[in-house]
């Protein structure tokens, strides 16, 4: 399965401790670039910042051939959706609303954080109730 993953769900698995599911349950796992410059810029955690500084080998960048500008989407979000197309990706693993609608509504398959986890739950790579305490958890962290 090929998933485009928006910079939402990279950030909180790392934060949770977890984002190694991803190639467990994703044959391939593509990061648009303007993707991994959020995941680099200084806004997010230094755990963050330094997974994405090395990306693991089953994660690879892709630049779409061409974006499309959707307001109110931010670079990231639109270009994860472009290549999500242009791929004919399986899924895009995205968490803000309008970029799940927008997704939607462009015909994509839409998985956020918490469907990541779920999926990984059933898998059993995580547990459940563990994962989503220390997600609630990351809301009161930096």
């Amino acid at each position: 399965m090929l998933v485009v993953a928006d910079s939402s769900p990279i950030n909180f698995l790392i934060r949770l401790g977890c984002v190694d599911i991803l190639h467990l349950l994703f044959d391939r796992v593509v990061l648009p670039p303007q993707v991994l410059a959020e995941l680099t810029d200084v806004h997010p955690p230094p755990a963050v910042r330094a997974f994405s500084t090395l990306l693991p080998s089953w994660l690879t960048t892709q630049a779409a051939a061409q974006v499309e500008r959707i307001a109110p989407l931010d670079p990231g979000e639109e270009a994860a959706i472009a290549l999500a197309r242009e791929l004919k990706a399986n899924a895009i693993l995205i968490d803000d609303l309008d970029g799940r609608r927008a997704a939607i509504a462009r015909g994509l398959l839409v998985i956020g954080t918490l469907g990541i986890v779920e999926r990984a739950s059933q898998r059993g790579l995580v547990s459940l109730p563990d994962v989503l305490g220390r997600l609630l958890a990351t809301d009161s962290e930096s």
